[in-house]
């Protein structure tokens, strides 16, 4: 589908851009070596702005070019982007089946979360079975510092880490619980390594509460947090080595999936 003139006056210069760089990929994915020249007639855009195009995006490591010569082609660098979503597609599906039998046990709400700069964003759920649940939706994102997810997935960080990930973020006071700094957050987080899960007791939401286990690639990296969360009113304190031994099951079923075999169960789990 062409762009007329007309229409690419009426976009902002960013959504312009955007247009022109995809222009640009889905022109070099059809054909594999072609000239400014070609290209920017084919784009109906000018040689010198089709060239800054090429020359950011072969900084980037997107466009390779054929020494000095007037040829360009992509690299490999939008498959290995587009691999690592595979990665949590399959993710997903694993994941998936081990969620669906805790909800079976519990009837309870399960989260399935990857890290995102400097919070958690939410890949996969399954709801409560429960009239009086957690409200939320998958690609929600929320706060790593008064999550179960989010502690799991920093508690194996260096702390040089946590404290760059977290240096520009405000810890928000969502209740009482909640931690105030990023020390506050360290300390928790030493406990979290050692005992293999964590916890949010009424620290994002009051009322809510929940546990969290981490998930481990191949190479031993934390890269997801699967978690369950109860209303107050629902959760069994007496049952909590239960609920952390389902979450641990769970997660060292998909890690060894995923070709990690010495997932840190917790003593008697």
């Amino acid at each position: 589908m062409k762009v007329t003139q007309m229409e690419k006056a009426k976009q902002p210069d960013a959504v312009s851009s955007v247009m022109k760089v995809f222009g640009i990929l889905q022109a070099l994915g059809e054909q594999k070596n072609i000239g400014i020249t070609e290209l920017s007639q084919r784009l109906m855009m000018s040689k010198s702005t089709t060239y800054r195009f090429l020359q950011t995006m072969k900084m980037l490591g997107y466009v390779d070019q054929e020494g000095e010569a007037d040829k360009y082609s992509l690299t490999l660098k939008l498959f290995e982007v587009g691999a690592k979503s595979l990665e949590y597609v399959d993710l997903i599906s694993l994941a998936d089946k081990e969620m669906s039998y805790i909800s079976e046990q519990t009837n309870e709400a399960l989260h399935l979360g990857a890290l995102d700069v400097d919070q958690i964003i939410y890949t996969h759920k399954i709801d409560s079975g429960y009239n009086l649940r957690m409200q939320s939706r998958i690609g929600r994102r929320n706060p790593l510092y008064s999550t179960a997810i989010g502690k799991v997935l920093l508690a194996e960080r260096e702390e040089s880490f946590v404290r760059d990930a977290l240096k520009e973020v405000t810890f928000i006071k969502h209740t009482q619980k909640t931690h105030d700094n990023v020390d506050q957050l360290l300390a928790e987080l030493k406990r979290v390594k050692v005992q293999g899960y964590a916890e949010d007791n009424e620290e994002q939401e009051p009322g809510l509460r929940c546990i969290g286990a981490p998930v481990y690639d191949r190479f031993g990296h934390v890269i997801a947090g699967l978690s369950i969360s109860f209303p107050t009113i629902r959760f069994d304190e007496s049952r909590m080595s239960y609920y952390v031994g389902l979450l641990q099951n769970a997660c060292k079923n998909i890690s060894e999936q995923l070709g990690y075999h010495d997932y840190p169960m917790s003593e008697g789990k």
